[in-house]
């Protein structure tokens, strides 16, 4: 039994390599991209097709005011929208776990039918909601049409059906005894949830976050489709409007440094908290209706 496990995982090693090799050479190639004047293949050459032409000019954006417009942007996407999904799935994950009431796996099935609707199959309806909202006084200037506030509702509506069946099985996996224990002590629901039970499931709020911030980080179709002014823009329409120029040429070796300048912070936050984001795949998959 020794010698097979011991011949089968170099195998299965080689063909984890063989499969992310495709991955392994786009990366590759975006990153000598942005430091090349032109590239053939991963080759980096000059402009008469010699070797070389390694340059620091596809990375002048940085100096650019637009590129911080749109990362500050970004960023409040991804907080806002990491904020409102942590809150609202941990408090409906816990009353779906812990309470029954009417209604309780109806609810539950609609969440997942929720979530397996693509999210491009709601953009007409979305788009009538949020000019629903645009007509609203005061709160149409934050939430509705256009704006970064609507697009973080959006966005957040999305992810919730995710995030409450993820809390669901956190708090599923919490032993029954410490809530009683917590109740017959004379601890009120709220305060039994945010003392108690909160704590048992950091690391499910954890994955759950990170998880979030990067799925906000990297959105495109909803930021695209619902903010229309160049200002409330983010990375990837930003990207998106490099590419659509009619007016210059596509210079590739910018489109990759842009490119690479969004898949940084997710690179080094995935480094750095994968153990927590590996828990949605085991602690919050466990939970049942």
């Amino acid at each position: 039994m020794k010698e097979k496990r011991d011949l089968f995982q170099p195998l299965a090693f080689l063909i984890m390599i063989v499969l992310s090799l495709p991955i392994i050479l786009g990366y590759l190639w975006l990153f000598i991209s942005t430091f090349s004047e032109r590239t053939y293949g991963l080759k980096p050459v000059d402009i008469d097709g010699n070797f070389g032409g390694l340059t620091l000019k596809n990375w002048s954006f940085i100096s650019e005011p637009d590129i911080w417009l749109v990362t500050m942007n970004t960023f409040l996407l991804s907080l806002l929208m990491t904020l409102g999904v942590l809150i609202v799935s941990s408090m409906a994950g816990y009353a779906l776990s812990r309470i029954k009431f009417r209604g309780r796996k109806t609810f539950l099935s609609l969440t997942l039918i929720l979530h397996a609707f693509p999210s491009i199959t709601l953009l007409i309806a979305i788009y009538f909601v949020l000019r629903f909202f645009s007509k609203i006084p005061i709160l149409g200037l934050f939430m509705g049409y256009n704006t970064l506030g609507g697009v973080v509702l959006v966005s957040l509506a999305l992810q919730l059906p995710l995030g409450i069946w993820l809390m669901k099985g956190f708090f599923d996996n919490v032993s029954w005894d410490i809530e009683r224990a917590a109740l017959i002590d004379g601890c009120s629901r709220w305060r039994t949830f945010w003392n108690i039970m909160v704590p048992q499931i950091k690391p499910g709020l954890a994955a759950l976050s990170i998880f979030s911030f990067m799925t906000g980080w990297s959105s495109f179709l909803i930021p695209y489709t619902f903010l229309t002014s160049g200002n409330r823009a983010v990375i990837s329409t930003y990207l998106n409007s490099m590419m659509n120029s009619d007016s210059v040429s596509i210079q590739y070796g910018v489109l990759a440094a842009v490119g690479l300048f969004q898949l940084i912070p997710i690179l080094f936050f995935y480094t750095f908290t994968q153990k927590y984001l590996m828990k949605i795949f085991s602690g919050g998959s466990h939970g049942g209706v």
